[in-house]
């Protein structure tokens, strides 16, 4: 009778230790707005790595799970958007194209180009400039504006649902 007590707290005991585990490191995002088409699309789940960032900081091309600033709710479920400024960088949108210290991006997964101009601006320290993929349809930092690095939940790293789009998120590499 001992040794199935002990087995069965060791069980309990291991089960909590793997659940507290798994809520400190992943979360489970779901795509809720069309801001990230053609990339991702409504109903799509994802899990967000959350400690990612404690080993190193977000980069350009990073899909990223946040707190929107305000004048949003804190209520307000969580954005997913694309990382496309860095803090310290200049960043402005002419005719269709974003330029990141005047050196224009290649971006193959946005949807259309945008629509709008962006005047030329800093991105503050400990900010990020963040777009949706489908630039013409997302409230993102050409709203906004900068998103605080402490508004960074986590990164989009692997689709889980629907099934056909099970897999790893893909990054994209630019200009560095």
């Amino acid at each position: 009778m001992k040794a199935f007590l002990r087995e069965t707290l060791g069980i309990i005991i291991a089960a909590v230790v793997i659940f507290l585990l798994i809520q400190t490191t992943l979360q489970m995002a779901d795509i809720t707005y069309s801001s990230m088409e053609p990339s991702f699309h409504e109903g799509q789940r994802i899990l967000v790595n959350k400690i990612v960032y404690n080993f190193h900081e977000p980069e350009r091309g990073d899909v990223i799970v946040l707190h929107p600033p305000p004048p949003y709710s804190p209520d307000t479920t969580p954005f997913i958007k694309r990382i496309i400024g860095l803090p310290g960088e200049l960043i402005e949108i002419v005719a269709g194209w974003v330029f990141i210290d005047g050196i224009k991006l290649e971006e193959p997964y946005i949807k259309e180009s945008p629509t709008y101009n962006l005047r030329r601006q800093t991105i503050p320290e400990n900010e990020y400039f963040v777009l949706g993929d489908n630039r013409n349809n997302s409230n993102d930092s050409h709203v906004f504006g900068t998103v605080p690095r402490d508004n960074i939940i986590g990164k989009a790293w692997i689709s889980v649902w629907p099934l056909s789009d099970c897999g790893l998120i893909p990054s994209y590499s630019y200009m560095e």
